[in-house]
């Protein structure tokens, strides 16, 4: 039995037609968010293929077969219209490493890896501070994540390059908390799931790189504005969530405990069904509150083009960077219509997505002993 039933039929601007199950539909994002895709994708995809092989994220057959029907690299040029080349593709690899490294936790928690998850929680830590050292570690994971952070490092200077670092921290110890979760099958209750999801999403971080796309860095009154705040919440709640509603038979078929679906059917006395329709209620809500505060955060760059260059450059900068939030509503709705990572139904086995492989995950267990 499928997991969602799939009866209606969306075309999307690439001409693909995508079957959108009604449970997951959100027409506002359909009617009101366009798609748009930045005009490198082709030569991204291809750089993405061998990246990932050269890193050994994914063995070479396994790249072949599945890296292109995964969509990572569609969903990154999504997200960053505007953006250099040279930091789309970071970007792009820094999102395959992303779904490289979740797939391994999901992998060490199932197996409880547990020396292997510290130490490779250890090297994610120190190739954030010093990415050039860890360019050459043993473990792929680690060695992926110093080259994409020295690459991105490159953009902005000093002053980003910290409160990136001090925003993707906190993604690490959190990784770790769902890893110590899931091993004494602890749920999280709602509220504090909400609060861990928005680090393992890793929204500030994901947020900080519009800035680089717009090729300045914004100064710290406008980050901490409450319109702007609110609006990258909402667009980084939105991502969070949908793909929780998305993932929810992935995640309960893998045994998963982390998922907005999961805390309320087991913390809130929740059918399945009823969380569902939570869920896709407080992602129709991200959308709303979104609106609602893109209005408030183009008054702002309004005024801040008072003629100056300075004011017009912040004022630039500033459309830029919510432009790219409205993009990824579109981008993340689609990307879950798209790829080949939440197809459960298709998989021989619903617990074992088909393009991970458990012998890789086995080497790196033992490069970590020697």
């Amino acid at each position: 039995m499928p997991a969602y039933s799939r009866s209606t039929s969306r075309t999307q601007p690439r001409t693909q037609t995508v079957m959108v199950p009604p449970a997951l539909a959100v027409p506002v994002i359909e009617r009101e968010f366009p798609r748009r895709l930045h005009p490198y994708w082709p030569e991204l995809q291809e750089k993405s293929r061998t990246w990932l092989r050269e890193m050994r994220l994914m063995p070479p057959d396994k790249v072949e077969r599945y890296a292109d029907g995964l969509c990572y690299t569609d969903l990154v040029a999504g997200y960053y219209i505007g953006a250099p080349d040279e930091l789309l593709t970071a970007i792009a690899d820094l999102s395959s490493w992303f779904f490289a490294w979740d797939d391994r936790h999901d992998r060490d928690s199932v197996h409880g890896r547990a020396g292997q998850w510290r130490r490779l929680c250890r090297g994610l830590h120190g190739a954030l501070d010093d990415p050039k050292r860890y360019l050459a570690h043993a473990d792929p994971l680690v060695a992926g994540f110093a080259d994409c952070v020295l690459r991105l490092y490159s953009f902005l200077g000093p002053s980003w390059n910290a409160r990136f670092a001090r925003h993707f921290h906190p993604v690490i110890d959190a990784y770790d908390q769902e890893f110590r979760n899931r091993r004494s099958r602890t749920v999280p209750p709602v509220d504090a799931y909400v609060e861990l999801r928005r680090l393992t999403f890793a929204h500030w971080a994901w947020i900080d790189l519009l800035e680089p796309t717009a090729r300045r860095e914004l100064p710290r009154h406008i980050r901490k504005h409450p319109a702007y705040r609110r609006a990258a919440l909402a667009t980084q709640d939105f991502s969070a969530w949908y793909n929780d509603l998305c993932s929810l038979p992935k995640e309960l078929a893998g045994d998963e405990l982390h998922n907005l679906g999961i805390s309320l059917i087991h913390h809130e006395g929740m059918t399945l069904e009823e969380a569902v329709r939570e869920v896709h209620r407080r992602v129709v809500g991200c959308v709303t509150e979104f609106l609602s505060a893109e209005k408030e955060v183009l008054i702002l760059a309004g005024k801040l083009a008072d003629g100056t260059q300075k004011g017009e450059e912040m004022a630039d900068t500033l459309e830029s960077c919510v432009f790219n939030m409205r993009n990824w509503f579109s981008s993340v709705y689609w990307f879950h219509h798209e790829s080949g990572r939440y197809r459960v139904d298709s998989w021989d086995d619903r617990s074992m997505p088909p393009y991970v492989s458990e012998e890789i995950m086995a080497e790196n267990e033992l490069v970590g002993e020697e």
